[in-house]
């Protein structure tokens, strides 16, 4: 599946209500501002009630220095969602992404996001996002849709 930053769609929504937390004078981590950037599956077919986070600060930008997932849903919805019990413990509440490099900093950022997370508007917040970006995968797909329709018959006509 291919994951797509929020802010493609909706970019102004994306900025105004990206959470970030700073740090100061913790032990883990240095001090500053780090960003958390949603990404969500473009897939029309896909129900899978993830986001990809990316966790970047100004003083390293673009770089990610963690990548996280978080699934809101229960195990047991990920367990029939993905039809394995090993895959779908990695896909409910919040870890490291296995698939993308992490800094030596990510363990820490996992644990900052997860206090974040104690915010149930941010996690309200965050499924709000992923409907949205849903409705626009599947409004654009309808979209596309409906023009083949249109270019299949005006082929015919003529």
């Amino acid at each position: 599946m291919a994951m797509t930053a929020f802010f493609t769609r909706f970019r102004e929504l994306a900025f105004k209500e990206m959470r970030s937390a700073t740090v100061q004078g913790g032990r883990d981590l240095p001090d500053g501002e780090y960003g958390f950037l949603e990404l969500y599956c473009d897939e029309v077919n896909c129900d899978c009630r993830r986001v990809i986070i990316n966790v970047v600060t100004p003083k390293t930008s673009p770089k990610v220095l963690a990548t996280i997932n978080y699934g809101w849903e229960s195990l047991e919805f990920y367990e029939k969602w993905m039809h394995d019990k090993e895959l779908a413990k990695n896909s409910r509440g919040a870890t490291l992404d296995m698939l993308n490099p992490q800094s030596k900093h990510a363990y820490a950022l996992l644990e900052l996001f997860k206090w974040v997370l104690q915010d149930d508007q941010y996690v309200e917040r965050l499924k709000r996002h992923y409907a949205l970006f849903k409705g626009a995968i599947h409004a654009e797909h309808q979209a596309r849709k409906q023009r083949t329709i249109r270019q299949k018959r005006n082929r015919r006509k003529r």
